[in-house]
């Protein structure tokens, strides 16, 4: 079935919910899923250079687990008990998947991205050369770039409810640090390097002090930025308390290539990590 007739009919159980019950909208959210393993289709995906979520996709997704049974599966010397499959195409992927690494059916990695032990999960985007290190999640229909870095024990948020909430995005060339977590739809743009145990959520300051400016953005992180986590003062009854935010020091320079490390990012500007 073509995506756009797919897309009718998934609007149409959105609509008349009880239709979820005909062999025909069951199949249709099957093959949505299908084309989400294959990578021919995406939660979300950028038009004329700005992302489109597709809240019909992720739909979908939920219409899945509820027409999924539990049942046990196994994977390799790994037995489970799911609604949902793991992958087992990564030869014919051409991706490299360090044992225990574990990938739910209808996410997609492109060619040479490397799992070491990780998750990647349902409707997440893996663009090729990323490196998805130890203990690193990629949650539900998160989209991951090419060329990125998820530094061992990072976590990428899903989201699948509300609907109309808006994935993590982290586009081509991102470093990002060890134990960093990025959630609630936070878009983290090209190139930027995130020191370790930066955390980002929708509502997190995001306070850029380049050139003295000192101004506080939200949900987004600008391109070739080099972020580091901090706190803030805010005065309470009784005192004062320190909250999280994250603070963008400088811009990744032009002598940092895609291969650069962590370190050598931030020791352009003298800083330690």
């Amino acid at each position: 079935m073509k995506i756009d007739d797919l897309k009718v009919l998934i609007l149409s159980i959105i609509k008349e919910p009880a239709l979820l019950s005909e062999p025909q909208a069951q199949s249709a959210v099957r093959e949505v899923i299908e084309h989400l393993d294959k990578g021919q289709l995406r939660v979300s995906s950028k038009v004329d250079d700005k992302w489109v979520h597709h809240d019909w996709v992720r739909q979908a997704i939920l219409y899945y687990f509820r027409l999924q049974k539990t049942v046990p599966m196994e994977s390799g010397l790994f037995t489970y008990h799911d609604k949902i499959p793991v992958k087992k195409n990564f030869e014919e992927a051409g991706v490299r998947a360090v044992p225990p690494a574990t990938a739910r059916y209808g996410s997609f990695m492109e060619k040479d991205v490397i799992l070491m032990p990780s998750y990647v999960n349902i409707g997440a985007y893996v663009g090729s050369r990323t490196m998805v290190d130890t203990w690193a999640t990629v949650g539900s229909c998160a989209q991951i770039g090419r060329d990125v870095h998820l530094s061992g024990g990072v976590g990428i948020g899903g989201v699948l409810e509300p609907v109309g909430a808006k994935p993590v995005i982290v586009e081509d060339g991102v470093f990002v640090g060890s134990r960093c977590i990025i959630v609630e739809g936070v878009h983290v743009d090209k190139e930027a390097v995130l020191a370790a145990n930066c955390t980002l959520t929708a509502s997190t300051p995001i306070i850029d002090v380049r050139d003295g400016k000192f101004e506080t953005l939200k949900g987004y992180i600008p391109e070739r930025s080099v972020v580091l986590p901090g706190v803030r003062e805010k005065e309470v009854q009784g005192g004062k308390i320190y909250l999280n935010c994250v603070y963008i020091i400088g811009e990744r320079k032009s002598s940092t290539d895609l291969k650069t490390s962590l370190n050598n990012a931030l020791r352009d500007y003298d800083v330690s990590v």
